[in-house]
């Protein structure tokens, strides 16, 4: 990719890092930051954080414009780029999003579809490092390789590709709209059997013990495992979903997981994300859970856990968490002390053990047609890849050999690079200190003045 970008300084850059950009500098407007959570699987995500103007004009240099190419450097899927599109305010990026502007004779959109390609996953794959945070830096970015035919092959490419690509969304939208209607589905009919249920309770009027959060451990090879916050899925947690942390069994045995529990997300970038929950089922194996994370044990004499796990989903306590939920640096939170003031109905556990009989029944029958949707989901990604891989193969659109050859193309962009001038960075001299002499003897004639050495002279140039 480095032989492809615009012949300008800082075409590719990432974010500032450490103190240059820290949260004490986000501000409630301004100039938007683009971080990761920006950055979807070929999406740009209108996830919102803002610096003041001032604090903007001191970070220039990582700015992004309309039209630039953004790549997360770090994630379980890279590259994962996205198309800045069209904002009403200025922006730059933040640590760990590479910006990259490409020459004119590159369309930005071959190279996005590139790097979205099945061929250039499986090569970018063999340069990720870290295991509990992949990364693939920036000089790992330059060097991908990107395919480059001529500029109007790039453009009939694009625009068959795209054509296609419509269509495949269209009906993918199609299959995530029935995924959509079955969960208001299963919302509505859990709604309907808790129209009867005229008790309420808060969360700290059912709780066996207090609340706890998780605990932060780095990742260790061999190490006890801990729970990652993607565990909680659907209203349950996928134990699989787990790292080797940096710690025994008997540091860990406060924060180990039992059938029963109700795990809920501390944190997120998002509304909707924050504050779902998870129930544990059968552990077949010892695990932890994180500090993302905050652990429910519910009195069974007061609410089933699993009937719990079903009325944290409703509206109405979503609606709860999503208005107390605080946000800072662009992250929603919430804290023990919101959720225990979360309520919610309260029907007798032999009501709360008929709806979730019920809801068990009505969830057999709703996961025919979710299979058939999320198969549908399926079969369009896999659609998508392999027209990827025909586009980045020839096989997509026939080629023309009027076009202006891709070797011209790159011998211009490289010429063009190599005629930017480069800056300098003026540094002041140092004059050099004169030898020691002995002193001099009498003379007859005066001594000429010493001639200036050249830092000396420059020295002299620069002061003046």
């Amino acid at each position: 990719m480095q032989d492809l970008l615009a012949s300008e300084s800082r075409a590719i850059t990432d974010g500032p890092f450490g103190s240059n950009l820290k949260s004490a500098h986000y501000t409630d407007s301004g100039v938007r930051v683009i971080r990761l959570q920006n950055i979807g699987d070929g999406k740009f995500r209108d996830e919102r954080a803002y610096i003041s103007l001032e604090h903007f004009e001191t970070l220039r240099a990582h700015e992004a414009v309309e039209g630039d190419l953004l790549l997360a450097s770090l994630g379980d899927t890279l590259p994962r780029v996205a198309i800045l599109p069209r904002l009403d305010e200025s922006a730059i990026v933040k640590a760990d999003v590479i910006r990259a502007r490409l020459h004119p004779d590159v369309l930005t959109k071959w190279v996005y579809y590139a790097l979205l390609a099945p061929q250039t996953r499986a090569y970018a794959g063999a340069l990720i490092k870290g295991v509990g945070r992949p990364r693939l830096g920036m000089a790992a970015m330059r060097a991908i390789p990107i395919p480059v035919p001529p500029l109007a092959e790039q453009h009939r490419i694009v625009e068959a590709l795209e054509e296609q690509l419509s269509r495949l969304e269209a009906a993918t939208r199609s299959a995530a709209q029935a995924l959509l209607r079955i969960d208001r589905l299963k919302v509505g009919v859990l709604a309907a059997d808790l129209t009867s249920a005229t008790a309420k309770a808060r969360l700290n009027d059912v709780l066996a013990e207090p609340l706890i959060n998780g605990r932060s451990v780095k990742t260790m090879e061999g190490g006890f495992p801990v729970l990652r916050l993607t565990a909680i899925r659907g209203g349950r947690i996928d134990l699989s979903e787990c790292k080797a942390g940096a710690w025994d069994a008997e540091a860990a045995q406060p924060f180990t997981v039992s059938k029963g529990d109700f795990l809920i997300a501390r944190g997120s970038g998002s509304i909707k994300l924050v504050g779902k929950g998870g129930l544990v089922g059968d552990v077949p194996e010892a695990v932890a859970f994180p500090d993302t994370m905050i652990r429910v044990r519910a009195d069974p004499k007061v609410v089933l856990s699993e009937y719990l796990s079903l009325v944290w989903g409703t509206p109405g306590v979503r609606g709860q968490i999503e208005s107390k939920a605080r946000t800072t640096a662009g992250i929603y939170k919430v804290n023990q002390q919101i959720l225990e003031s979360v309520e919610f109905p309260l029907p007798s556990v032999d009501e709360q053990r008929v709806i979730v009989e019920r809801q068990a029944g009505n969830d057999s029958l709703i996961s025919v047609a979710r299979t058939s949707a999320d198969m549908a989901l399926r079969r369009g990604a896999s659609l998508k890849n392999a027209l990827l891989r025909m586009a980045f193969e020839g096989a997509l659109v026939p080629q023309n050999l009027n076009d202006e050859s891709a070797a011209d193309v790159l011998a211009r962009i490289t010429a063009e690079r190599a005629a930017q001038p480069k800056g300098r960075r003026l540094r002041k001299a140092t004059p050099k200190k004169p030898p020691k002499t002995p002193a001099p003897r009498a003379a007859a004639h005066p001594a000429p003045e010493p001639t200036p050495t050249p830092a000396l002279a420059v020295q002299q140039e620069f002061d003046l």
